[in-house]
């Protein structure tokens, strides 16, 4: 039988960064993709249903808080995780983050390894969660 792959949705206006992010979790086992902005974001979340969206939040247009919000509201009946990963790592943001329903924060420059494996433990547990209330 073969192992399940956990979906995830890398947003970053930093196109080197998402590609980037995107091949490393892509090698850790992940199935993803890749947005540049918050409108494709949310398109390509509409038919990829991603388990875990990894997202920068000082973006043009349609900033990660915002698009966590949204992201959230478009799965409400089960919402992927939400993971910062951003320049910013003071207490506002931190809160901020909170706020618009993240799960989890990583401060560029985040180490590969570690948000692989805190997403799919988030991702495991969100699963196992959602099993035991059908």
């Amino acid at each position: 039988m073969p192992i399940k792959k956990h979906s995830v949705l890398v947003v970053d206006d930093n196109q080197d960064s998402a590609n980037s992010m995107s091949d490393l979790l892509i090698e850790a086992g992940f199935e993803v993709r890749t947005c540049f902005d918050g409108p494709s974001a949310l398109e390509v979340a509409e038919w990829f249903h991603p388990e875990a969206c990894l997202l920068d939040i000082s973006m043009p247009g349609m900033d990660g808080y915002e698009l966590a919000r949204q992201l959230r509201e478009l799965s409400s009946e089960h919402p992927p995780v939400l993971a910062t990963m951003t320049a910013y790592g003071d207490h506002t943001h931190l809160e901020r983050a909170v706020d618009a329903g993240f799960d989890l924060q990583f401060t560029k420059p985040a180490d590969p390894i570690e948000v692989a494996r805190e997403l799919l433990t988030c991702v495991r547990q969100r699963t196992t969660l959602n099993e035991a209330r059908k």
